[in-house]
């Protein structure tokens, strides 16, 4: 595709430079890109569709970053437990993470999923739950103020999503 093919340069050079690395730079434009494919039905009708493409990958590059952060976060935090990085316990608590959140009401659920696993805004998360933002908002604090009640969830770090 055309737009595609004149768009991947000026995208690698914009997220390379934006977030200090090439190879980062590289694969976020190619997520952007995938983007562009999958909804180009959509995007070709936009009056500025290069406009979108940018700040899809920007959104992507600062998803990612976020994504790392949080990584490190749990990393830190597992490391401190003891010498290996997961043990066997933490496997349990996986599980039991898993079990908890699987426990929550569907919408609860799928919202709670869709903005702290996936990422995703609220905006982004309203649109494929078909709901207004309000809701998506609502669905997330109840979910959310669900798993803190629970024991496997105390630690603040779980939801620490800055």
């Amino acid at each position: 595709m055309s737009f595609c093919e004149s768009q991947r340069p000026r995208l690698v050079g914009l997220l390379s430079l934006y977030c200090g690395d090439a190879d980062v730079g590289e694969e976020m434009a190619q997520e952007a890109i995938v983007r562009v494919c999958r909804d180009w039905s959509k995007v070709r009708q936009l009056e500025a569709p290069e406009a979108w493409v940018w700040r899809v990958a920007i959104n992507l590059t600062n998803s990612h970053f976020r994504r790392k952060a949080a990584e490190r976060r749990v990393r830190r935090r597992l490391e401190g437990r003891g010498s290996g990085f997961l043990s066997e316990q933490d496997d349990a608590s996986i599980i039991s993470i898993r079990k908890v959140v699987a426990a929550l009401p569907t919408r609860q659920r799928t919202a709670v999923v869709l903005r702290f696993y996936l990422d995703l805004s609220v905006s982004q998360t309203a649109d494929l739950m078909d709901c207004a933002q309000g809701t998506v908002k609502a669905l997330t604090h109840k979910g959310i103020a669900a798993l803190r009640a629970r024991p496997e969830f105390q630690e603040d770090e779980l939801f620490d999503v800055t």
